[in-house]
């Protein structure tokens, strides 16, 4: 079984793009694409129907919980930082507001429901070289709910600012995490 686990641990390390996905063809009409000078840099452009790819960030929120410096962290259940640590976070899904989308990704990971405070950061992730997101991070308030691990993550905490762990998933959190600690004295 064991043998099993790392195999497809291996293989989803394998799978994984190391590089922006290429496209070749158009969404609209199929043409393939061709590079043009546009703006600065070189986009593809649909030569047949003029459709031009911008090749944009996603955009992910997190949540910000603290308590007697304590912040509320979550443990990655699977993927490439499975049993790493982040602030509760997840993706704005097309045509949701950004707050709204704050506050559903932290009650699917940790259970709490929180009111969706001021922004706190906002950074380029560029630690994952096939996808470029920009992170926001929201301070939050917790309304009602209890503490409990969901979605893909395997243990939610109030983990003391004092003694974080050291396997932290994401550049950007220990940046948002260093800031929260400096402003408290930490």
């Amino acid at each position: 079984m064991q043998h099993a686990q790392q195999s497809a641990s291996q293989a989803a390390r394998i799978l994984r793009p190391t590089a922006p996905r290429r496209y070749d063809y158009c969404p609209c009409c199929s043409t393939p694409f061709t590079q043009q000078a546009l703006h600065g840099r070189h986009r593809l452009v649909c030569p047949s129907c003029q459709f031009i790819f911008w090749h944009n960030p996603v955009v992910g929120v997190a949540v910000i919980v603290t308590q007697d410096s304590h912040i509320v962290l979550a443990r990655r259940a699977r993927g490439v930082y499975k049993g790493a640590w982040c602030i509760p976070c997840g993706y704005v899904e097309y045509e949701e507001d950004i707050r709204e989308a704050a506050q559903r990704e932290f009650a699917e990971e940790t259970g709490l429901f929180v009111q969706v405070g001021e922004v706190y950061a906002v950074h380029s992730n560029f630690h994952n070289p096939a996808s470029h997101s920009v992170g926001i991070w929201f301070r939050g308030t917790v309304v009602h709910g209890s503490l409990r691990p969901d979605d893909d993550v395997d243990q939610v905490a109030y983990v003391p600012l004092q003694q974080l762990p050291d396997n932290i998933a994401f550049p950007t959190d220990r940046l948002v995490l260093t800031q929260l600690r400096q402003e408290l004295g930490i």
